[in-house]
């Protein structure tokens, strides 16, 4: 059954609506590659804690990507493919993930569950944290 007006049944805003939002938090450049985004370098949401690794499909677990990245990146780790912008020449908002990924905790710490994207947040977070010194 779906719900009226367009109204999403869980109460969160729709793939639209979220691309726009973030778009608007953190500027209109790909997140791992730094390109802006217009005609040809077109935007997605890219989720910093994959789905198939239990992350959800919040605000706080998306960033703004072009869809070369986002393809590219598939499942890996956010600290992993920051590693893998900066061998490739690209730059990288390393402190756009961090500050995502930090919200998601919060997030989830507020909300609860999210049982299965825990540890992969903590270990992101963690080497992150390590990077920076």
């Amino acid at each position: 059954m779906s719900a009226p007006d367009g109204a999403r049944p869980s109460g969160q805003p729709g793939r639209a609506e979220r691309l726009a939002t973030v778009l608007a938090r953190d500027g209109a450049t790909c997140t791992w590659c730094g390109r802006a985004f217009g005609p040809r370098v077109l935007p997605t949401t890219d989720h910093l804690v994959p789905k198939v690794k239990g992350g959800p499909s919040w605000l706080e677990n998306e960033v703004a990507a072009c869809r070369r990245c986002n393809g590219e990146r598939g499942h890996r780790g956010a600290a992993d493919w920051l590693e893998e912008c900066g061998r490739r020449g690209w730059s990288p908002d390393a402190a756009r993930v961090r500050r995502v990924l930090e919200a998601l905790d919060g997030a989830i710490g507020e909300r609860g569950g999210q049982r299965r994207a825990r540890p992969h947040l903590a270990t992101q977070l963690r080497r992150l944290r390590r990077a920076d010194g």
